[in-house]
């Protein structure tokens, strides 16, 4: 009788929620259709009384009305089983050593940047700081409307190219990183995890996601045997809650792997990027040289890569969901 209650109350609530998408949905389109005729009252009256200062303001109507409307579009493909629910990205070192784990922490940085663009809510589940520079894996929580419908096509590798703060010779360097992203998923009652089945290891809390740094063995580390599937936890107060959290990170991953378990390569479904390195990467950002960053799927390319290290990354982000059109 409660296992049927809670199954109730779940539908009820995944029915308010679609509901609610839709009425946003509705409101925006009609915000767009306001603006519409509102620019096309505009370039009316900038055409009759030939004022070049209502054209200008026309023309920049015109631009902002155009990507508003892309994104509108582009948020309509969003169409998949969790697409509308948030997201767990887990950013890692790849080659190149210290200059490798400062690129980690500048794409921990850029996806940061860009949930907060987003008006997305962050927390940091975990947090390994490299001894020298940067970070060597860090996990963060973003959490919104649609969140994992947009991060999911920024898992893969991101390759970096500049000259080396840590190079006392002024050298070009080449340096990788993975990302990888999963939809964050309540408890699924259809899956079942054997006790036998998983290791958890503590430690001790440490870098930007610890409450209890260097103090107690509050961190929980859960590897799951069969998958070799790896999740940790250090951003709660006390190990249990790090375990519960742990527990939900691997529950999601697990799901999303039976959700595609028939795909042939079991790595790309557990995130696992063995070879983090030269030509897996789905993007490069080119420092010197030339200043670029290009998306090597769609092709998408953006001159100013430092706006793209602030967290602007819509472009590459609405590019691959298009390809779905």
């Amino acid at each position: 009788m409660a296992s049927d209650f809670w199954d109730d109350q779940k539908a009820a609530q995944s029915v308010l929620k679609e509901k609610k998408k839709k009425e946003d949905d509705l409101a925006e389109f009609e915000r767009l259709t306001q603006s519409l005729e509102d620019l096309e009252v505009l370039l009316e009256l900038a055409e009759e009384e030939g004022d070049e200062d209502l054209a200008a303001e026309a023309d920049e109507a015109f631009q902002q009305l155009s990507v508003d409307i892309d994104s509108f579009k582009v948020k309509t493909l969003l169409t998949g089983e969790y697409d509308a629910n948030n997201a767990i990205v887990q950013i890692h070192g790849g080659s190149g050593g210290t200059e490798a784990k400062d690129w980690a922490a500048m794409l921990y940085r850029m996806y940061n940047r860009w949930a907060e663009r987003k008006g997305y809510k962050i927390t940091v589940t975990d947090y390994q700081d490299n001894e020298e520079a940067g970070i060597n894996s860090a996990t963060i929580l973003v959490s919104g409307d649609n969140a994992y419908g947009y991060l999911k096509k920024e898992k893969g590798v991101h390759r970096l190219v500049r000259i080396s703060p840590f190079d006392s010779s002024g050298r070009r360097h080449t340096s990788f990183a993975s990302v990888d992203v999963t939809p964050e998923i309540e408890m699924d009652t259809n899956i079942e995890i054997d006790p036998e089945d998983i290791r958890v290891d503590t430690y001790r809390s440490s870098g930007a996601g610890g409450q209890h740094v260097n103090k107690t063995d509050s961190a929980v580390r859960i590897t799951h045997l069969p998958t070799n599937i790896v999740v940790s936890c250090q951003n709660e107060r006390s190990q249990f809650q790090n375990r519960d959290m742990a527990m939900k990170l691997l529950m999601s991953k697990l799901v999303e792997l039976k959700e595609q378990e028939n795909k042939e390569n079991l790595k790309e479904l557990q995130g696992d990027y063995s070879q983090i390195t030269w030509g897996s990467q789905i993007r490069s950002y080119v420092f010197q040289p030339y200043t670029m960053v290009k998306d090597h799927r769609t092709g998408a390319e953006v001159g100013n890569v430092q706006a793209v290290m602030d967290g602007d990354i819509d472009h590459f982000i609405n590019e691959e969901l298009k390809q779905k059109i």
